[in-house]
């Protein structure tokens, strides 16, 4: 019997092989750290073993982020030993007992026979997803960039999965995704849009055209999801790179997904979407558009270029073909922890392996662990502005993501810096996320926050830090490079484009330790501001291009301006 489940070792959909004995059907050894945890069987336990089983269970919950998946009738070695049907349905009263206890919801992923030799009576394994909402969010939140090259249908795919309908075959699926009329038009997104899918407690997917409640608004999505997906829509062609690369940089995304149409197969800005999303260590799943107008020789020869091209040197991933909904369970739970780079087979016409798509939405975890989302939280706020609006009778509103710290209603933060290089105070008077009112924002959540009147323009690539932080804005600062691809090669007086997170700027090399650096080569380098000063931290990744030249680097000291030079 085929057992699947989050083996060390991955194969690709071809490599995989039937077995049969449990021996051979073993996880790995279950790590004391992270979300999932191993339990023989639950049966029956004593008071203080059950309360020593909660505090376990919210140690997971808090090590995924709200998240923990529980393995029942696995030993702590990995061995897949099962329980009878009465022992399984005792366990998972007692894994329901507990998360009642907490809060939290279970739903049963899989459950499987396990068939060990030498023994008649059939024995069962399952997997079970625990989720508590943090008791100071409203739902678990996931920011995924869609990537992909023009006319590769990554419109089409969010708008089935947003508005539960499935595509005609000519594109009525992404009419409401566009924001400007040249893009209904040309059928081409130039923009970012920001597009929500929900799933409840039990993961029911919930969005626009729910088919028990009706149409539903973004905050009825909202209020009624236990975890939203938000989904950002990037341009696929090459004249939109720039905003491609200000989504990935700005938005700072948890994961990527990748579009490509089975027709045409890896073309235009595939393999450099692919490249920029590996070279900013965004985790990227695959998604392979269009199944259905295509026969089975061009769908193979997409999906061979695809694994050569994912295990090639410059990427080195293993290629998982997802093909029900085990695989994606499987895929899901290993995706943070592994190698694998999931590929989807999908139809936005005829709904072909969409489920299995919502599934792995569903079961995927956050990146971030909870101790580092912890220590980002504890730290001085700090929120880059990725859009700036105006709005009758409440006055500026600025979109962006908190990537530090904690703002509050009411707060006072510093905004700049201007074109002078300065920062003024100002009052956070309301705060919205994903269209819904919310009293704060921790770190790693976007948000928007309305600001009120005011008589200073502002601008995309401007911060909202705390006063306590003292920020001094600058022209100039050093990083350390590497040059991704280059004709030739690059030396001091060299202007590019450069992008630091929310800042995207035309940069001048001014200095270097090197006379010049070709392809692959590294350097310690400094770059001046052309236009006006930024505000940048040390440490942060920097990713600079010209044409098709790119490098990529990290800032390492940063050359703040004096009272003087403002």
């Amino acid at each position: 019997m085929d057992i699947s489940w989050n083996l060390s070792g991955f194969m690709s959909s071809q490599e995989k092989v039937e077995v049969s004995s449990c021996s051979l059907n073993n996880l790995p050894p279950e790590a004391a750290e992270g979300n999932i945890e191993y339990k023989l069987k639950l049966v029956n336990p004593s008071s203080s073993r059950f309360e020593h089983l909660v505090s376990q269970m919210k140690w997971r919950l808090r090590e995924g982020q709200g998240e923990a998946i529980y393995e029942i009738g696995v030993e702590d070695n990995g061995m897949l030993a099962g329980l009878s049907q009465e022992e399984l349905e005792a366990s998972l009263d007692t894994l329901n007992r507990m998360a009642s206890r907490l809060g939290a919801t279970t739903t049963i992923l899989r459950e499987r026979c396990v068939d060990c030799e030498g023994e008649n009576t059939d024995r069962k394994a399952c997997e079970v997803l625990v989720r508590r909402v943090p008791d100071d969010q409203q739902f678990i939140d996931l920011r995924i960039a869609v990537l992909g090259n023009v006319e590769a249908g990554k419109s089409t795919l969010l708008g089935v999965l947003t508005q539960g309908e499935l595509d005609n075959g000519r594109g009525r699926a992404r009419l409401n995704l566009f924001r400007h009329l040249h893009e209904i038009q040309s059928g081409r997104t130039s923009s970012i849009s920001h597009e929500i899918l929900g799933f409840n407690s039990r993961g029911k997917v919930i969005n626009y055209c729910d088919s028990q409640q009706g149409c539903l608004t973004a905050e009825e999505i909202c209020e009624n999801a236990s975890k939203l997906i938000t989904l950002l829509d990037l341009a696929g062609h090459q004249k939109y790179i720039k905003t491609t690369i200000f989504g990935l940089m700005g938005y700072a995304p948890d994961f990527a997904m990748l579009v490509i149409s089975a027709s045409t197969g890896i073309a235009g800005t595939t393999r450099e979407h692919l490249g920029l999303a590996m070279a900013l260590q965004v985790p990227i799943f695959i998604v392979v558009s269009k199944m259905d107008i295509c026969c089975s020789a061009v769908r193979q020869r997409t999906i061979s270029q695809l694994t050569r091209l994912l295990t090639g040197p410059g990427c080195k991933k293993v290629p998982y073909q997802v093909n029900n909904e085990d695989d994606a369970v499987t895929a899901a739970i290993n995706f943070n922890n592994s190698n694998i780079c999931p590929i989807f087979c999908v139809s936005s016409v005829t709904g072909a392996n969409m489920e299995m798509l919502k599934k792995f939405l569903y079961v995927l975890s956050p990146a971030n662990t909870s101790m580092e989302q912890e220590k980002l939280t504890q730290e001085l706020t700090e929120y880059q502005v990725d859009e700036v609006y105006s709005v009758p009778n409440v006055g500026r509103v600025v979109g962006g993501t908190l990537y530090r710290g904690v703002i509050k209603e009411d707060d006072t933060l510093l905004l700049g810096p201007s074109e002078e290089g300065t920062f003024s105070k100002v009052n956070i008077q309301s705060i919205h996320r994903n269209r819904s009112a919310s009293r704060v924002v921790r770190a790693g959540q976007a948000a928007t926050l309305a600001l009120g009147e005011m008589e200073k323009p502002i601008r995309k690539g401007m911060v909202l830090v705390s006063e306590k932080l003292k920020p001094t804005p600058c022209y100039e600062f050093e990083a350390d490079i590497c040059i991704l691809y280059h004709t030739t090669s690059v030396s001091r007086g060299y202007q590019a484009t450069v992008h630091i997170g929310n800042v995207c700027q035309n940069a001048i090399i001014c200095d270097m330790d090197k006379d010049s650096v070709k392809i692959n080569e590294q350097a310690l380098v400094k770059f001046r501001f052309v236009r006006q000063p930024e505000y940048i931290r040390e440490g942060a990744r920097i990713l600079f291009r010209e044409g098709s030249a790119k490098g990529l680097g990290q800032v390492t000291k940063v050359f703040a301006l004096s009272a003087v030079e403002r």
